[in-house]
């Protein structure tokens, strides 16, 4: 009779165990797959300026504020020397989009952020600068990549559509903005 009781616990505790082993795989497995926090790096070449940068600029699930100010310097109106806090959704999308084209060559920046004076300068002295242009709210840049032609840059940030796409192959140049959904 003692043999029955033992063996009858034994099957009871496996069964426990088999149990608790199970309800705990979904979380374990969850665990296994989750990715360590994403860092993400950029690299910048002012063609203006001549200044260079390459920094991350979000680890551990938050942004760097200094990495953040030092590209708000190397963006800045290089006419007026005017700085603007950029928005960071634009260093994403520059992330994302430099993931998709397999490169981690720098974006040559042609325009960052530009001051309502410049803007209007630029406005009066040539076509296709917008009054309103989100280079003035640190929403939009104008960029190209060495070794990447400007056209497979477009065709990545209109697939991705994050945002207005305008294409200028004459200048050799894209711009990209988090405005909303268009392309030129």
């Amino acid at each position: 009779m003692d043999y029955n009781i033992n063996s009858s616990r034994r099957r009871f505790l496996q069964q426990l165990s088999c149990t608790t082993a199970a309800l705990a795989l979904p979380s374990l497995a969850t665990a296994a797959v989750e990715k360590p926090r994403q860092v993400r790096r950029l690299a910048f070449d002012n063609l203006h300026t001549g200044e260079k940068l390459t920094l991350t600029y979000f680890e551990q699930g938050h942004y760097i504020d200094e990495a953040l100010q030092e590209i708000n310097h190397l963006l800045r109106d290089h006419r007026s020397g005017e700085m603007f806090a950029m928005d960071p959704a634009l260093f994403d999308l520059l992330f994302d989009m430099q993931t998709r084209l397999g490169s981690h060559r720098p974006f040559q920046v042609i325009s960052g952020y530009r001051s309502p004076t410049t803007n209007a300068k630029l406005q009066k002295a040539t076509s296709g600068v917008a009054t309103k242009s989100l280079h003035m709210r640190g929403k939009a840049i104008d960029i190209r990549m060495e070794g990447v032609d400007s056209a497979t840059i477009r065709r990545v940030a209109m697939t991705m559509r994050r945002g207005g796409v305008g294409y200028y192959p004459t200048s050799n140049f894209v711009h990209i903005d988090t405005g909303r959904v268009r392309s030129w």
